[in-house]
C-alpha cells in the first residue's frame, strides 16, 4: 500500500453493499479500506474481493491466537484479496511469525498492534508498548497500529520503531485531531464514523485530506 494521501477508510459497517458503495465514492481520496470481523461475519469473505477491486484492503482482524490458527486466518484473508492484515503481538513471537509467513507467501503486508485507542487499553496494552515495539522491529513487520488520539504515546512509538509505517485509528469520533496525529508521526490515519455517518462521505473525506495536506 502506497502512502499517497495518508488516509485509510474504516468500513465498520454491517452491510457489504454499503461498504462497497461508500468506498467507491471516496476511492480517489483514500489509500485503502480497512474492514473487520463484523462486516465479514454479516456479509461473507466475498466482500474483501469486491473491495479489493476498488482499492487496497486491510483485514483488521487483530489476529491473536495460537500459531496454526493465526496462519489459517491470515491465509484466508490474503486469499480473499486482502493486501494487508492487522494482528496482535502479545500472543508471542511464534504466533506473530505465522502471520508474517502468510504475508510473505501471498505478498501481503503485516501490521502489528503496538497500542490501542480505546479506554481500558492503559491497563494491559500500554505497559507492554516497549516490548511490543521491540518485537515489531525484531520480527520485521511492515508497520504498527498506534493511537491517533494520544499524541504523546504516538510520538513515543514513532521514536521506538524508526521509519516503519504507523497506522492510526482514534481520529474524529474518538477525539483524535488530524494535524496533531500527523505531526506526532502517523503515516496513515484510519477514519470510519466521521465518513460513513456523515451526510456526504465525499465532502467529509475531502475535508480530512485537506487537513492532512496542511499538516505536512
Amino acid at each position: 500500500m502506497k502512502n499517497e494521501r495518508g488516509l485509510i477508510f474504516a468500513a465498520d459497517v454491517l452491510d457489504g453493499k454499503e461498504a462497497i458503495t461508500i468506498t467507491k465514492k471516496i476511492s480517489e481520496y483514500i489509500d485503502g479500506v480497512k474492514i473487520n470481523y463484523p462486516l465479514i461475519l454479516s456479509s461473507g469473505l466475498g466482500v474483501i474481493e469486491n473491495l479489493s477491486n476498488i482499492t487496497s484492503v486491510i483485514a483488521d482482524f487483530k489476529i491473536a491466537d495460537v500459531p496454526h490458527i493465526n496462519k489459517l486466518i491470515s491465509e484466508l484473508a490474503f486469499k480473499a484479496g486482502s493486501s494487508g492484515i492487522i494482528c496482535h503481538g502479545f500472543t508471542g513471537k511464534e504466533s506473530l511469525k505465522s502471520c508474517i509467513q502468510a504475508g510473505k507467501k501471498f505478498g501481503g503486508e503485516i501490521y502489528m498492534v503496538a497500542e490501542m485507542s480505546h479506554p481500558g487499553a492503559e491497563k494491559f496494552i500500554h505497559p507492554s508498548v516497549d516490548e511490543l515495539c521491540n518485537l515489531a522491529l525484531e520480527m520485521g513487520v511492515d508497520g504498527v497500529v498506534a493511537p491517533g488520539n494520544d499524541t504523546k504515546r504516538l510520538k513515543n512509538i514513532r521514536e521506538k520503531i524508526g521509519d516503519k509505517k504507523i497506522l492510526s485509528p482514534g481520529i474524529g469520533a474518538q477525539g483524535g485531531d488530524v494535524k496533531k496525529a500527523i505531526n506526532a508521526g502517523s503515516d496513515y490515519l484510519i477514519v470510519g464514523r466521521s465518513i460513513y455517518n456523515s451526510e456526504s462521505p465525499i465532502k467529509a473525506t475531502k475535508s480530512i485530506i485537506e487537513s492532512i495536506k496542511n499538516a505536512k
